[in-house]
């Protein structure tokens, strides 16, 4: 497995070793040993997966307050995305910076995001399917999240005019949310 460093610490892009052949290919998409032995420590309790129909859907920027704060590990099975993790750890000396790579099911990679950063995505393809690990259980009370074209942040997601849910298009600038960081 590849493990390529982002400019903001913990945040990591990593490409499994990919096999294959006429029939089409074989991956391990996790491994708690390859994982640690790249020092990367998680203990993922839940898996979610969602699905976007219509090229230009932005989901997010989601993120979990406090002890209930996620750590996640994301990848595209379908289509692509363009996925960004924002730094919302006001101590940090990388708050309210962002990274984003693409991801997709040809390209194989994987995001992986700590505890401590927002995360969003925009579809760059229609029929999209996104899997994604967490290491905290979803909690609804610490549920939080900060406007997709929050200026302070200043995210390029290469779209005006996202498909949006009514809950993204609703949530809070940065300099209005609470992040409990």
């Amino acid at each position: 497995m590849k493990l390529t460093e982002t400019k903001l610490a913990g945040v990591v892009i990593l490409e499994p070793d990919v096999f294959g052949d006429h029939r089409g290919f074989f991956m391990e998409s996790w491994s708690k040993r390859k994982m640690d032995e790249l020092g990367l420590h998680y203990d993922f309790v839940q898996d979610n997966h969602s699905s976007s129909t219509v090229k230009g859907t932005l989901r997010g920027i989601h993120f979990q307050r406090g002890d209930k704060a996620q750590a996640k590990l994301v990848r595209c099975t379908r289509g692509a995305v363009y996925d960004v993790a924002v730094d919302l750890r006001p101590y940090s000396p990388t708050y309210k910076q962002w990274v984003g790579v693409e991801l997709s099911a040809e390209n194989k990679k994987q995001f992986l995001i700590p505890r401590g950063f927002g995360h969003g995505f925009v579809t760059l393809t229609d029929d999209v399917e996104f899997l994604y690990k967490a290491d905290n259980y979803y909690a609804p009370e610490a549920d939080g999240g900060i406007r997709w074209n929050d200026p302070e942040l200043a995210i390029d997601w290469g779209v005006d005019e996202p498909v949006l849910s009514d809950k993204d298009d609703k949530s809070p600038f940065l300099c209005d949310a609470v992040t409990g960081f």
